[in-house]
């Protein structure tokens, strides 16, 4: 473009401030691009030779000007957010743009998550308070601690600053720089590719390829987009109506979105992988095998680069306090501190005589005045807190001075702001474990700190109890004349304790002793050339590192003047630290390039800056690499304000090893500092690659100095024995010298591994006798001895073998243009361990302002991004809303607390993107099945290993004597008649009402007749013949049996049905409609009530009531007897037909003959013993499988009196049950697990009062769950537990097992063993087979026994593919033979095949005479030690699941409740989970019992508990209301109503999250 040509310096200067104002207002968003270039070229207009054919069409529009000098400009503008610019780099942002813009090409269809709109509007705009963006953060112990907490930024998306640009591409010196606009077609300015040790090969003098000379003649040509052309959004949702894989259409939302989903994930992603490692089982986990073409280290072993001699210079002191000694007696006017208000006016001039008295007073009054004479609360040595706020070093100073001089050893921390604040805890510990009784603070600081009541300052949590100890001058006694501090000479006692914080989050406390606090001041006043009566301007935080070595402690020993700048006003007025240089024209200034950034946004309403009087400007963080832009940036803007290059002087510094390098100030402007342009392909693999063929990922670093005087530097490798590094190796860089910290206070083995290393040649011979310091750097030493730092330990993230540092990925992700969606320096990036591998985890803060779409767009740009760049995937990127996540004391982001709350589920993100199938590329492979081996070699190799086939029978009926009266009858119609004749007066029913009071009882002639009067009305009104269906429509009661003994006295077949809710009449008439249809009945009979409810107004708007059979309503009976009661011919007619809908949503009805429900009947008798005198509570539902017959059939049978309790009576008094148990006195009960449930959540904080109301459970000997599935161990458990203390039995508690082939096949009885618990590996199980392990072993799975088998009950394990028979403790199907089997399927379309096959199947070999019902359930038999009553070895029946649930994935079988029990366990609010497969995805619904907003904390949990504990993807999870879950009577779950439910996008979902 034309501008090129352009002479800057031929610009007036209103015109370049005018420019620079446009430039800003671009990067913050407040001007649009194209009215950026409109003004832009209206202002060149003038200068610009105009090409021919550009017509001058300028918009007239002015924006009001603002007047430069209020404060509350600030606010605005940095609630906008200004640009971060240590993670600003216009190299980096292109390459990102130019990475999305390859993705742009394969545009990714990401399914957007959806949300319930009340979960969209969180909050109105203005509830919002926009993040505090002072949030620049000192906390350098975490990782992000720098690069969290700056200002927030709007930054044009890739039109930056000329001048940003013009630094990156060419650190030139001179202003007179072609200024490269941003959107010009290359940048021309020369590019240092400053080079990394290049003439530095000592033994190897052909360099190796990666180098490249030490030059400024490369060029680097960066391909920038034309103009840039705003991008068109990707179009996410679905526009379009999609088709699934076989090209149907799919009209549903939901089914769209997971076929996108689908679509997604069918991309190949990854190569395929090689190698496995065996997981202690043959469980193949992939492990990543090195790329064969990484780059490797090819250069010399480095050697270890030595310091300058540190030159003793006769006058320094011999100790600090020698030093602040001879200040304060020989110059006491010198001034050494100066303090600012908020209005940047001085507030406070601490001379160095008043540090000297005051210091003495504090130390004397520390020594004496706390505790008595005898008993000193402070002896020397001991460790005393430091509280101070960030406004007051003047306090500070003086404590910290009184401390050195008392002896005592200060340890300066945070001001605890509240009782929870973000890590106060951890220091709460570190002061634990220091021993500190007393914490020093300043009046206004114990004044502001939280108070109880009574006044006194509660205990912090995770604190020790302290004494606070003002040390204003005022509240102190005066030391007498002759009482002097010991001054000595500087040893090896510790001079302070400085505070660290981990990435774990845990604080340790460094400790430094006295010579190497002297030591270190030395070397600080060496390279930095102090002198004395300097001044020093200091807006780092004085409490630790570098603000406390330069601000604090070799400040004093020059005499030198600090002007110390409170964080508070540099919020305020950000440019007032480069105001104080100009005003005291000081020499030194000590900074963090967030400081140079925030004065670059605010100085152009400064005119008479001049910095000509610095000779050293101190960029603390320069060790981040992202800190180049900001000093570059700062350089090009303030040179011609009388700033020279050679003043930034960035260095590198760690809690332990202190200063670790800094540059020199020199004089030589001729000498450019030195960076290097690194792949950070090769950085992952820890190799020094000078970036030459791709462009894209970049990192820039510059030099932070030399090593400091004394001490000598080395990298070795960052894990394993600690190696010396290659020349093109990075490594952690380790310090020796005298001036580092020299252990972890109280932590010998820490302090063994990182304050005593001795650093190794590859010949495995140390390099020194003394003990090297870790740094917690990574980088390495370049040419000349200068160190370069790419990042920190901290913050290393190992991915599958490549290393990745946080503070890159926050810079990639800063670069797809965020500032319209998130808050720029608000950014979290951690790692979280998930299935044997650290996996990416990025949080951000969002602005309230931006719209779902937005933000998602943009999160799958940076992931796009990351992808790209660093060729790594994110597991997941969650946005929280504005100013959420928890911050340092000096308003970073607290790293290790976000990681906290990530993994416990309580950051509540506003948007999650999860990405595990992208990242988890170490799945197990999937299983192959093997080709079947026959039945015959299974049980050939069964009988040659010894192991006995798997089968198992009850007692056998034949055997049994006993004086059962009713054997003699055949039918169930017979034994009622012969007892209403012996026995007429005996109670047999008895039902309770929800008081627990008696609403109804039937004696034996009181059924006996009302069972005649309806068999009349059924043959005169109902018109029937023997042998039709009737349906009985009855709620549970006494009116349903009467009824089904009419049907049977009138030769009619009853089919008992759940009446409809009337509350819920739409979904549950059509189930009565459905079943009375498939069932065939000719009549359906029912109560008055249900009569109007089936042909009601509502009714009508369900089904078509038209098409009812005839309703016969039993609540008005016919006077007479019939003529006679029917006899069947045969016992093998049906007697009465079983309908259940099955967890899988099939309706079977099972045909029950009058042979197997007599012998049922017998068979319960005998295994639970029931005689006429017994009494047996039931609370089941009464409609299918042993509920009916328990409730119905067994009292006739066995003569004994069932209590009957109406499970739905107990949602209003749920201890009605068992109040009734304790009652009467009743030694057998039976209930569903939905009962059970009722009870453990309802009752479990009101056992105390039940024992006063007199419950007492002591009589129980069996308490029967009825069911149909895997025994729910945990609820059993817990219910026993929690009814122990009103006497329950724990033995007592067990389970029945059922299935529709054969409705009652294991039922705990009164005698033989207690039922017995394995463990089994629930790994093995997903291959079919059983591997017991021991309790609490990894993967285990506890299975209870299903109680004992039924009497005549035979049972043996086949193999549900080759029907050949298995092996004991083999896992297959169970197959049952027995007199009460089901007879077969009622199917009205005569579909005999599927009856055929599950009724009367046989074994494939062995024993192929037998005819065996085949239940569709896998379990496996286990032959005990335990013996039964006839003195055998019991076998007991572990049931594992349903073959029709199972779900098969990835080759493998999954019964969903394990993954259930997984889910509901991984977090407090989950209180249901269902799973199901939906197109060989896995879908997991969770109902939350919370509110709303932790509904997007569930999706990573649950996704990780899922991987970790099954090694799945999940595919979408879906968070529902409590509820939505369907249940059937028995408190199964319906998962497949609810598949059909969530893909007919029924379930008004709270958050659905579709996983990539």
């Amino acid at each position: 473009m034309a501008d090129r040509s352009l002479d800057t310096m031929s610009i007036p200067l209103e015109v370049r401030a005018r420019l620079a104002e446009l430039e800003l207002e671009l990067s913050e968003g407040d001007i649009t691009q194209k009215g950026y270039e409109k003004k832009r070229s209206k202002l060149l207009g003038a200068y610009l030779p105009q090409p021919p054919g550009v017509e001058q069409s300028l918009s007239q529009e002015r924006r009001t000007p603002v007047t430069p000098s209020s404060s509350a400009r600030y606010h605005r503008r940095r609630s906008s957010g200004s640009r971060d610019e240590r993670y600003r780099s216009d190299v980096h942002t292109e390459a990102v743009q130019a990475a999305l813009a390859k993705h742009k090409e394969r545009k990714m269809a990401v399914p957007m998550p959806s949300k319930r709109r009340s979960l969209v509007v969180q909050t109105s705009m203005d509830a919002y308070t926009p993040p505090d963006t002072s949030s620049g953060s000192e906390d350098e112990g975490s990782v992000q601690g720098d690069s969290q907490g700056t200002p927030t930024s709007s930054q044009g998306s890739i039109n930056m600053e000329h001048w940003i640009s013009r630094a990156i591409h060419g650190s030139t010196t001179s202003s007179t720089t072609s200024s490269s606009s941003a959107h010009s077609g290359g940048s021309s300015a020369a590019n240092r590719l400053a080079d990394v040790m290049a003439q530095t090969h000592i033994e190897n003098h052909s360099a190796p390829p990666d180098v490249t000379t030490y030059t400024s003649e490369h060029t680097m040509q960066v391909e920038r987009q034309q103009g840039s052309t705003p991008r068109a959004a990707p179009k996410y949702g679905n526009a379009e109506l999609m088709e699934t894989g076989d090209g149907v259409p799919v009209s549903s939302r939901v089914s769209a979105k997971i076929q996108q989903l689908v679509n997604t994930l069918k991309r190949p992603k990854r190569p395929p992988l090689r190698e496995f490692f065996v997981d202690d089982f043959e469980e193949l986990l992939e492990v990543q095998q090195p790329d064969p073409n990484q780059p490797k280290p090819e250069g010399a072993q480095m050697l270890p680069m030595r310091g300058e001699q540190l030159g003793v210079v006769t006058n320094w002191p011999p100790s600090l306090e020698a030093a602040l000694q001879r200040w304060g007696t020989i110059s006491p006017k010198a001034p050494c501190l100066t303090t600012m208000d908020t209005n940047g006016k001085p507030l406070y001039i601490l001379t160095y005589g008043k540090l000297w008295t005051r210091s003495m007073k504090v130390a004397y009054n520390i020594l004496h005045k706390l505790g008595t004479k005898q008993e000193p609360m402070v002896r020397p040595g001991d460790r005393v807190a430091l509280v101070f706020p960030n406004n007051d070093p003047a306090a500070f100073m003086v404590a910290f001075y009184g401390c050195l001089l008392a002896e005592v050893v200060p340890v300066p921390i945070e001001v605890p702001l509240t009782r929870k604040d973000a890590g106060s805890q951890q220091i709460g510990f570190l002061l634990g474990s220091c021993g500190v009784t007393v914490a020093l603070t300043s009046d206004a600081c114990h004044k502001g700190l939280p108070k109880s009541p009574t006044g006194e300052i509660p205990q912090f949590k995770g604190w020790p109890k302290l004494l606070w100890f003002v040390t204003e001058s005022k509240h102190l006694s005066k030391p007498p004349r002759d009482w002097f501090p010991h001054i000595k000479d500087a040893n090896n006692d510790t001079a302070y304790i400085e505070y660290k914080t981990c990435k774990d989050g845990s604080v340790l406390g460094v400790t430094v002793t006295r010579i190497a606090l002297l030591t270190h001041c030395q070397a600080l006043t060496q390279a930095c050339g102090y002198t004395e009566a300097e001044t020093i301007v200091n807006v780092l935080d004085f409490k630790k590192d570098v603000g406390l070595w330069h601000g604090i402690l070799t400040s004093v020993m020059n005499m030198m003047h600090v002007i110390s700048i409170p964080y508070s006003l540099m919020k305020v007025n950000p440019i007032s630290w480069i105001q104080k240089v100009c005003q005291y024209k000081a020499k030194v200034a000590c900074v963090k390039s967030r400081d140079m950034h925030w004065a670059l946004v605010a100085h152009r309403d400064q005119r008479d800056i001049n910095l000509s009087s610095l000779r050293m400007l101190i960029v603390a963080d320069g060790a981040n690499p992202w800190s180049i832009s900001s000093c570059d940036a700062f350089l090009n803007v303030f040179q011609s304000k009388g700033l020279r290059q050679e003043v930034i002087c960035p260095c590198a510094s760690s809690p332990e090893a202190l200063t670790v390098a800094i540059r020199r100030p020199t004089d030589d402007s001729n000498q450019p500092p030195g960076r290097g342009v690194l792949s950070m392909h090769g950085l992952t693999y820890g190799v020094i690659r000078v970036d030459s063929e791709e462009k894209l990922s970049v990192l820039t670093v510059q030099d932070v100095g030399l090593v400091m005087p004394g001490a000598i530097i080395c990298s070795v490798k960052p894990d394993g024995v600690p190696q010396l590094c290659r020349t093109d190796e990075i490594g952690e860089i380790c310090v020796c010298s005298i001036a580092t910290g020299t252990s972890y206070y109280g932590l010998s083995g820490m302090t063994k591994n990182t304050f005593e290393v001795f650093p190794m040649t590859c010949s495995g011979a140390p390099i020194s006798e003394y003990p090297f310091v870790r740094t917690g750097l990574l980088g390495f030493v370049g040419p000349g001895g200068l160190v370069f730092v790419v990042g920190k330990m901290d913050g290393l993230m190992v991915v599958s073998g490549r290393r990745h540092n946080a503070d890159d990925i926050v810079a990639t992700a800063l670069a797809v243009e965020p500032m319209k969606f998130v808050y720029r320096g608000r950014i979290a990036v951690f790692s979280v361990n998930v299935l044997h591998d650290e996996r990416i985890v990025i949080i951000a803060e969002q602005r309230p302002d931006s719209t779902e779409e937005d933000s998602f767009q943009w999160m799958s740009r940076v992931l796009q991004a990351i992808d790209s760049i660093h060729q790594v995937g994110v597991y997941c990127l969650a946005l929280v809303p504005a100013n959420t996540l928890p911050k340092t004391p000096l308003g970073g982001i607290h790293l290790s607390e976000t990681k906290q709350l990530f993994l416990e589920g309580s950051l509540h993100p506003c948007n999650v993107l999860m990405c595990p199938h992208t990242c988890v590329v170490n799945l197990p492979k999937p299983r192959q099945k093997q080709p079947e081996i026959g039945p015959a070699s299974v049980m050939v190799g069964n009988l040659v290993s010894g192991k006995r086939i798997a089968q198992a029978s009850g007692r056998d009926l034949g055997q049994i004597e006993d004086n059962d009266q009713a054997r003699k009858f055949l039918f169930l119609s017979e034994v009622l008649q012969w007892r209403a004749q012996t026995t007429p007066d005996h109670v047999l029913f008895t039902l309770l009402n929800s008081r627990g009071t008696i609403a109804n009882s039937l004696t034996c002639v009181q059924l006996h007749k009302r069972a005649e009067k309806i068999a009349v009305m059924l043959m005169e009104r109902g018109h029937l013949q023997d042998g039709d269906h009737v349906a009985l429509v009855y709620p549970p009661g006494i009116d349903l049996i009467a009824a089904f003994y009419g049907c049977l006295y009138a030769g009619c077949v009853p089919i008992t049905v759940r009446p409809p809710h009337p509350q819920n009449i739409a979904t549950t008439l059509p189930t009565v409609k459905m079943i009375v249809e498939v069932s065939r009945s000719a009549c359906i009979m029912t109560t008055q009530l249900i009569c109007k409810l089936l042909r009601s107004r509502e009714a009508a708007a369900a089904v078509d009531i038209r098409t009812w059979p005839t309703v016969l309503d039993t609540d008005d009976l016919p006077k007479k007897r019939p003529s006679l009661i029917y006899k069947p011919s045969n016992p093998d007619t049906l007697a009465y037909l079983d309908f259940s809908v099955s967890t899988t949503g099939m309706l079977a009805g099972v045909k029950m003959s009058h042979a197997a429900t007599s012998a049922f009947c017998r068979s319960i008798k005998l295994q639970c013993e029931l005689y006429p005198s017994r009494e047996v509570a039931i609370c089941l539902d009464p409609y299918c499988g042993l509920g009916f017959v328990l409730w119905c059939l067994c009292s006739v049978y066995s003569g004994h009196q069932s209590i009957l309790i109406p499970p739905a009576e107990l949602e209003t008094s749920p201890a009605l049950w068992l109040l009734a148990v304790s009652q009467y006195k009743v030694r057998d009960t039976f209930c569903s697990y939905s009962v059970m449930e009722l009870c453990t959540k309802g009752l479990g904080s009101q056992t105390e009062s039940l024992k006063g109301r007199g419950l007492d459970l002591s009589r129980v000997r069996t308490c029967v769950v009825v069911a149909e599935e895997r025994p729910r161990i945990a609820l059993t458990q817990s219910f026993s537990k929690l009814f122990k203390d009103l006497g329950l039995h724990p033995r007592a508690v067990s389970t029945s097992f059922g299935c529709r082939v054969n409705l009652a096949i294991c039922l705990q009885g009164t005698s033989g063993p207690d039922p017995t618990t394995v463990y089994v590996d629930m790994r093995a199980l997903r291959h079919d087979r059983v591997r017991l392990v021991e309790r609490g072993s990894p993967h285990s799975l506890p299975l209870m026994e299903s109680g004992k088998i039924l009497p005549g009950v035979r049972i043996i394990i086949a193999n549900p593919e080759t029907k050949g028979p298995l092996g004991d403790s083999h896992l297959g199907e169970i197959w049952v033979h027995s007199a009460h089997n089901a007879s077969g399927y009622f199917t009205i379309y005569g579909d005999e095949s599927l009856q055929s096959d599950h009724f009367n199947s046989r074994l494939s070999f062995g024993d192929t005479q037998t005819i065996w019902a085949r239940t569709g359930y896998l379990g496996f038999l286990r032959r005990t030690e335990l013996t039964d009553a006839s003195g055998e070895r019991h076998d007991a029946l572990y049931v594992v699941g349903a073959l029709d649930e199972a779900m098969e994935l990835r080759g493998m079988r999954y019964h969903p409740i394990d993954i259930e029990t997984s889910v509901i366990r991984s977090h407090k609010s989950i209180t249901e989970c269902a799973v199901f497969t939906w197109t060989n995805l896995l879908v997991v619904v969770v109902e939350l019992d919370g509110s709303e907003q932790e509904a997007l904390d569930l999706v990573p949990l649950v996704t990780n508990v899922v991987l970790e504990e099954h090694y799945l993807i999940v595919g979408v999870v879906v968070v529902v209301d409590i509820g939505v879950i369907p249940i059937n009577s028995r408190g199964e779950k319906q998962r497949m109503h609810l598949r059909d439910g969530f893909l007919a996008d029924q379930l008004d979902p709270i958050y659905v999250a579709y996983n990539m």
